[in-house]
């Protein structure tokens, strides 16, 4: 659209922004530990005379800033803002607005205060800040006139209420249908039955039961707050991934699944037609609720391929990483995958990209997010050892691994079934006294391993390991060339995409 950034009175150099951006956080991280041991420390002290000290330091912390905001000149609201504002004097004539931050931090962490109760007195803080402001600035400025006057801070309090109001109205009504939505969940026990339908419309397709699994969380976000959220979706969507999943060979940590069903329950804030969040935002910018959801919607949906790769690469959560060198690895790999995910999907990267352009961006994104992609298709990552073999790879196996398992075994209905577990193993001894530490006890029978007991609340049980199950096989890494290799040939892809969309922006700024 043509749309450019106001120009800049100054430009800082990237050693400038690296220092600004580390003292930016450095300021953040002294404020909360300020906080927190500051005015924990006078709690401590005075006890229940507490709130009055800190009543006292806010008040003198709120002059002392005051008065230093006034160092810089007035706003000038004249005419229209063209050029970008300097940083240090815009925030300095606001530094007293981070009062109600740390009235907030102190209420919640210090005194322990529930979120409302604590967002409660900080707007109370707020609203004596917006009263004082315009008569105190008058007078350190010594300055008179309407615009430094008692009426003019209760003017501004009333517009803002009034402001606030109008903006719930949309939220309210968005609430109060989405109620409908969790009532019907609730009181109907659909919960009960998602295992079973995921498993029906998918076909055991574990791609279907992820995406269905998305799906399903989307609806059961909608007109949440986070907390509901989470508890709700994962209450009632984690189990049909670990489940499903684990009768498809597909065992993920615990965190990964919680976090892919999280994600999706969080998205349905801005996924019409509820997207409390778009009514929200729709209630600030003055635009239609609905447009804002859908343009928001198309916006975040290009997202939803992370919590797929948080699926199948736990690498990205911090898991199975060795050492810093794997850790560095990670990461940048990860931003270069985003950079390419985010340009192949908007067709556009250093310039407008070409078909074949976005397709190597897509193809760029998919490797580097997940190596393992097209190393599997070369190198198996598994190799399959017979079950009679258990006991003795158990007692060869180092303390703290993971034996996995392949499981068959009946449903309730009397349908086979089969699933992949993973179980941790400790202790020393025998294969058969390791087996014991984990809570199995096995036994053949016409050349089948089958589990001839399994130990009430151990980790055997907790993975659903149950009586007569039979042990199809021992799976176990097979020795194989590390999968970041993959990222040699994705790297040239994308420099040979760089270098020819270079070429083509260097001719278009010529041309022009």
């Amino acid at each position: 659209m043509g749309l450019k950034g106001m120009q800049k009175l100054v430009t800082k150099t990237l050693s400038q922004k690296l220092i600004s951006s580390v003292l930016t956080f450095l300021f953040l991280i002294i404020l909360g530990g300020v906080t927190y041991y500051g005015l924990g420390w006078i709690k401590t002290v005075a006890g229940g005379a507490a709130i009055y000290i800190v009543a006292v330091v806010l008040m003198i912390a709120y002059l002392v800033l005051l008065f230093y905001a006034c160092k810089v000149p007035e706003l000038d609201t004249s005419h229209e803002i063209e050029e970008l504002p300097q940083m240090g004097p815009t925030a300095q004539a606001g530094y007293y607005f981070l009062l109600p931050i740390v009235v907030l931090m102190w209420c919640l962490v210090v005194e322990r205060l529930s979120p409302a109760l604590s967002a409660y007195w900080a707007t109370i803080l707020l609203i004596v800040i917006v009263i004082t402001q315009r008569p105190l600035r008058g007078v350190f400025r010594k300055m008179k006139g309407d615009e430094f006057s008692f009426k003019r801070g209760f003017d501004d309090l009333i517009q803002g209420m009034v402001s606030g109001a109008r903006n719930m109205i949309g939220i309210g009504v968005a609430t109060a249908a989405a109620g409908i939505v969790v009532g019907t969940v609730t009181l109907t026990g659909i919960g009960l039955v998602m295992t079973e339908f995921v498993e029906f419309v998918s076909g055991g397709n574990l791609m279907l039961i992820l995406f269905f699994t998305a799906i399903i969380s989307l609806i059961l976000g909608m007109g949440l707050p986070t907390t509901a959220n989470y508890i709700v979706v994962s209450t009632l969507m984690a189990p049909v991934i670990v489940d499903l999943g684990a009768q498809n060979g597909l065992i993920v940590p615990l965190i990964a699944v919680h976090i892919f069903v999280f994600y999706f329950g969080i998205l349905a804030d801005d996924t019409p037609p509820v997207g409390l969040a778009a009514f929200a935002a729709a209630g600030i910018s003055g635009g239609d609720p609905i447009r804002t959801g859908i343009q928001g919607f198309t916006y975040d949906i290009r997202t939803a391929i992370l919590p797929f790769l948080f699926i199948f690469n736990t690498q990205l959560l911090m898991i199975g990483v060795a050492n810093w060198f794997v850790l560095i690895i990670v990461i940048v790999s990860a931003i270069a995958a985003m950079l390419a995910f985010a340009a192949g999907t908007q067709g556009y990267f250093l310039t407008k990209s070409r078909i074949w352009e976005t397709v190597a961006l897509l193809v760029v994104a998919l490797t580097l997010f997940r190596p393992g992609f097209w190393w599997d298709m070369v190198y198996p990552p598994l190799a399959e050892e017979p079950a009679a073999k258990l006991e003795q790879m158990v007692a060869d196996m180092e303390t703290g691994s993971q034996l996995r398992i392949m499981l068959k075994g009946e449903k309730d209905d009397g349908s086979e079934f089969t699933k992949t577990v993973m179980l941790p193993v400790g202790g020393e001894g025998s294969g058969a006294d390791r087996l014991a530490a984990i809570g199995l006890e096995t036994r053949d029978e016409a050349g089948k391993t089958l589990i001839d007991n399994v130990v009430f609340s151990s980790a055997a049980e907790k993975a659903g390991i149950d009586f007569d199950q039979e042990i199809l096989n021992i799976q176990v890494p097979s020795k194989r060339p590390p999968k970041q290799i993959m990222f040699i040939p994705a790297l040239l892809l994308y420099g040979l995409v760089w270098f020819l969309q270079r070429g083509r922006k260097q001719k278009l700024e010529a041309a022009t």
